[in-house]
């Protein structure tokens, strides 16, 4: 058989499979062999925890692709149950072994294509190796789970990242008592943590207990459980246990055949997806590729990276004269648990830290859409930018309704080279039923300008100096209705140009309010009367649960 147009990919799902499509649409005559170790060569990865919970009910549908109908559709020679143990870069050949029987054979490529993915993190801990400890990385461990699990039972989630927390909500959907345990002090690590505090609430709001700053150290097997025992001497009993701390990617095939790797084991590929051997590409979890927000290398797990990436290395290899190369990519995610919902694009705050890097940032709190239009749902917006240039880094949200919206909106802001005094000036869709006349990235605009153009100072924290003066401007029954930190002196801001003696013009002032509108305007207020003033960034109840019983009014 001819080699001259063969390309060979060893893996499937997102990128393998983008990368396979790709190639038969540019190339009807190419010979497109793939090669996948498991028995399921294209499938819904992140809608697994949704079945093992009951939202997919049509474990069909997870499979998207089948070796037969990829045989039919794209006339691919797809082979599961098939591993590749080692690449010739030299002679243009993998040796593949068919687990089933055992035997082995070589075959050979013009152009090679990995997108081996990345497994879950199992550390060498006592008892991990015990049945009743579950990762999920594919639909065979799925089944594994869903077989497993049973009303009632008791599940203990190690790792409150996407996978923990879409796990720990699914397992209560089913009717499982749930303990969430992070190593970090927060849930949700990827984002800084005041941006996390509604979630966190909203979990334990539906009885999953949560357990941070704490990690597990051991799992000791018992007649009917396994008891969990934490690094702080903490035990949980548990009937199963979810371990979801992390991937590594699988990049042993392209160590041992002498491809360049990263730092933390990722394989570099150009901006066309071509490893140091330019015969050979690489896409999805277990590559570095650039980060497009700063000039660094980053690894993205995600599936829609990965697919991008698959059609960027199709498009080199068949039509390398029209072939544009890969951006870089942002990181933009997103997470639910159960009614709230929280996410991040670009770089956050903690991130830009341990990096050095200069930022400016600012929080404010709206609704999702009209005040006045039933149905109103508060949400926490954060922005983060470059103090010289204002260019947006990055940004996070959380709340009930519209999140992944603000969060698509600054993600094209961000790649765009957008500014915060762009933000201030996009237009975008307004009608009551879906968004305001100034909507919360308006919003996130104008105070980041305010900020930059020295019009008031804010800090995220309530001090603890007893010189600082805390005012209050929130409506009085608002104020009873949601108690502020003590030693707060309670003046709503309609009547505070008219209270001005009761504030020492000697000590510091510090203005809150619920969303930080009302403080940003007592602020300016109390400056031009020549007090020493800054305004509390985002609110006091930046989070505010719609449903509570003692419900915030509007501001």
């Amino acid at each position: 058989m001819s080699t001259s147009n063969r390309l060979l990919i060893i893996g499937g799902v997102a990128a393998g499979a983008s990368c396979a499509a790709r190639a038969r649409r540019l190339d009807e005559h190419a010979e497109i062999i793939m090669i996948e170790r498991g028995p399921d060569v294209s499938f819904a990865n992140c809608g697994l925890p949704y079945y093992v919970g009951g939202e997919i009910s049509d474990r069909a549908a997870l499979a998207v692709q089948t070796p037969g109908s990829l045989k039919s559709l794209l006339n691919l020679d797809v082979r599961t149950g098939c591993e590749a143990v080692k690449i010739d870069r030299a002679g243009k050949r993998v040796e593949v072994k068919y687990l089933a029987d055992g035997r082995s054979e070589w075959i050979s490529y013009d152009k090679l294509m990995l997108s081996p993915g990345a497994s879950p993190l199992r550390p060498a801990l006592p008892g991990i190796n015990d049945g009743r400890v579950f990762t999920l990385r594919n639909l065979q461990d799925m089944d594994r789970i869903v077989a497993a699990t049973e009303e009632g039972m008791r599940a203990v989630v190690i790792g409150a990242g996407f996978i923990g927390i879409e796990m720990a909500e699914q397992l209560r959907h089913k009717g499982l008592s749930v303990e969430l345990v992070e190593l970090q002090t927060q849930i949700f690590p990827q984002l800084d943590s005041p941006m996390t505090a509604l979630l966190e609430s909203e979990l334990r709001r539906h009885n999953i207990g949560i357990t941070l700053g704490d990690g597990v150290a051991r799992f000791e097997a018992q007649e009917n459980h396994l008891r969990c025992h934490l690094n702080s001497g903490k035990v949980l009993d548990a009937d199963l246990v979810i371990l979801s701390i992390g991937v590594r990617p699988d990049t042993e095939l392209a160590r041992d055949a002498g491809l360049e790797l990263g730092p933390r084991g990722h394989i570099v590929v150009n901006d066309f997806m071509q490893t140091s051997d330019p015969s050979i590409y690489a896409a999805g979890d277990a590559v570095q590729t650039r980060d497009r927000v700063i000039d660094s290398s980053v690894n993205v797990p995600m599936g829609g990276p990965a697919n991008r990436q698959g059609r960027v290395a199709a498009d080199h290899i068949f039509m390398a004269d029209k072939a544009r190369p890969y951006p870089g990519s942002l990181g933009t995610a997103i997470v639910r648990g159960f009614e709230v919902a929280a996410g991040i694009t670009g770089w956050s705050e903690k991130r830009l830290q341990a990096a050095g890097k200069p930022y400016a940032t600012v929080t404010v709190n709206d609704q999702h859409h009209a005040g006045y239009y039933p149905g109103a749902k508060p949400l926490s917006f954060k922005i983060l930018w470059e103090p010289d240039s204002g260019r947006v880094l990055g940004a996070q949200a959380t709340g009930f309704e519209g999140i992944d919206k603000r969060l698509d909106v600054m993600a094209t802001a961000i790649l765009g080279g957008m500014t915060i005094d762009d933000l201030c000036h996009l237009e975008l869709a307004y009608a009551p039923p879906f968004g305001s006349a100034k909507d919360v990235i308006n919003l996130a605009g104008f105070t980041a300008c305010n900020r930059r153009d020295g019009l008031v100072r804010h800090i995220t924290e309530l001090p603890t100096d007893p010189q600082v003066q805390i005012v209050d401007v929130r409506p009085q029954p608002l104020a009873e209705a949601f108690p502020a930190p003590a030693n707060v002196i309670n003046i709503p801001f309609p009547t505070l140009r008219a209270n001005l003696a009761k504030l020492d013009r000697t000590r510091p002032v510090l203005t809150v309010c619920a969303f930080g509108k009302m403080s940003y305007f007592a602020a300016r207020l109390l400056i031009q009367e020549g007090f020493d003033v800054k305004s509390f960034s985002g609110g006091l109840k930046a989070n505010v649960d719609p449903r509570s019983p003692a419900k915030m009014p509007t501001p």
